[in-house]
C-alpha cells in the first residue's frame, strides 16, 4: 500500500470540534497508523465476525440450533458490553492493516495505492452481501464506492468530505467471493464541491461505475 499524503493517523474528537474524522489523516498507513489498537488479535476478531454473518446469511437453523445459538450470542453480547468505547477510542478506521480499515459494515478491501490521483483497491462481496442469484446486492455495491470515493476525495481535496449525491449504473453482476477491483479519482473541485467517479471490474468486464458529489467541510461542520 502507498500513499503520497501523510499526515496523523490518530485523530480525536478534537478534530474538527467533534464533528467529523478526517479521510486524509487516516490513511496513512505505512508510517504513522495506529495498528495496535484492538491488540494483535483484532483482525482474527473481525473476520471470525464476518464469518458468522456470512453464515447467518444462508442459514435455516432447527429449532434447537436456533435457540442454542440464541442464548450463545447473548452471552456473547453480554461479554462484549464490557468492551465497547466511544467512536474516537474505537479500533475500526484506524487500523489500515487490515481490510477495509477493519469495519465489519464495509465489504472487505485492500489499498494498492492512494493518492491525489486517486485510488486502487481490491474489494470482496462476501455471502453476507447476497442480493440474489449469486450476485451482490446493488446496496452493497454502493457501500463500497461510496467509502472508496470518500478517500479519493478527500485525498484529493486536502480535507474533509461528505457525500452529497451519488448515482451508480450497474452494467454487469457483480459476484460475490471474488476479489475485484474498484478504482476511484476526483475530476475537478468547484469551490467546496468534488466531483468524482469510480468503476468496479471483475477482470476486463465492468460490472458497475459511479459518479459522485462530495462537500468539503467547514470547521466543525457535522
Amino acid at each position: 500500500m502507498t500513499e503520497d499524503l501523510a499526515g496523523n493517523a490518530l485523530p480525536d474528537a478534537a478534530h474538527h470540534e467533534g464533528g467529523f474524522r478526517p479521510m486524509s489523516e487516516l490513511i496513512d498507513a505505512t508510517k504513522n497508523a495506529d495498528i495496535t489498537r484492538g491488540g494483535p488479535h483484532y483482525g482474527a476478531f473481525i473476520e471470525e465476525v464476518r464469518k458468522l454473518m456470512d453464515r447467518a446469511r444462508l442459514s435455516c437453523p432447527s429449532d434447537e440450533l436456533a435457540l442454542e445459538t440464541i442464548g450463545v450470542l447473548k452471552q456473547l453480547n453480554d461479554r462484549l458490553d464490557a468492551a465497547v468505547v466511544d467512536e474516537w477510542s474505537a479500533p475500526t478506521w484506524t487500523r489500515a492493516d487490515l481490510p477495509a480499515r477493519g469495519n465489519i459494515t464495509i465489504p472487505p478491501y485492500v489499498i494498492d495505492k492512494a493518492s491525489k490521483d486517486g485510488v486502487e483497491a481490491r474489494i470482496t462481496f462476501r455471502t453476507f452481501h447476497l442480493g440474489g442469484n449469486a450476485a451482490a446486492h446493488g446496496g452493497q455495491v454502493v457501500v463500497g464506492f461510496d467509502d472508496l470515493l470518500g478517500m479519493a476525495a478527500a485525498l484529493y481535496a486536502g480535507d474533509v468530505t461528505r457525500t452529497a449525491s451519488l448515482t451508480v449504473d450497474y452494467r454487469s453482476i457483480t459476484p460475490l467471493n471474488k476479489e475485484l477491483s474498484l478504482r476511484t479519482w476526483a475530476e475537478r473541485r468547484d469551490g467546496r464541491k468534488v466531483y468524482v467517479r469510480a468503476t468496479l471490474h471483475d477482470g476486463d468486464r465492468l460490472c458497475a461505475e459511479a459518479n459522485g458529489l462530495f462537500i468539503v467541510l467547514k470547521p466543525g461542520q457535522p
